[in-house]
């Protein structure tokens, strides 16, 4: 009898919090990583190292810079690199952890966020991006 009610507030706690943007705390410089020490640099247009540890931005996938598969993709993977620099420099953000802590190269998966709106979204609609569905789209 106790345990459908308690079951509901679990659940629907759940959803509340995995729904609630993070607050825009973080602010830093982000120049565009070109050595192999990084600190705080945009690797591409959905990875950016903060402080020593490797982001991968998780709602999103962007065009490959590193090893395209073709000139119009590096061109769209440079444009988001750098719109993403933009976007990180523009003010504060915050950031939003998923079910998932790592991918497998150890980067920190997480969401972006700016007064409630996904920097990743933002990216997409700009063309620039593809959202993530659990593998790469063409």
């Amino acid at each position: 009898m106790f345990v459908l009610p308690l079951a509901g507030v679990v659940i629907g706690g759940a959803y509340g919090w995995a729904t609630v943007p993070p607050e825009d705390t973080i602010s830093a410089s982000f120049p565009i990583c070109t050595s192999s020490v990084r600190t705080t640099c945009v690797v591409d247009g959905d990875t950016f190292w903060l402080e020593g540890t490797k982001y991968r931005i998780a709602d999103i996938d962007t065009p490959e810079i590193s090893e395209p598969r073709c000139a119009e993709e590096k061109a769209l993977g440079e444009q988001a690199k750098f719109r993403l620099q933009s976007l990180l420099n523009a003010g504060a953000f915050g950031l939003k952890a998923g079910l998932r802590d790592e991918d497998k190269y150890g980067r920190k998966l997480r969401e972006v966020y700016r007064g409630g709106q996904s920097l990743g979204s933002q990216l997409v609609d700009e063309g620039l991006a593809h959202r993530w569905i659990g593998f790469k789209q063409s």
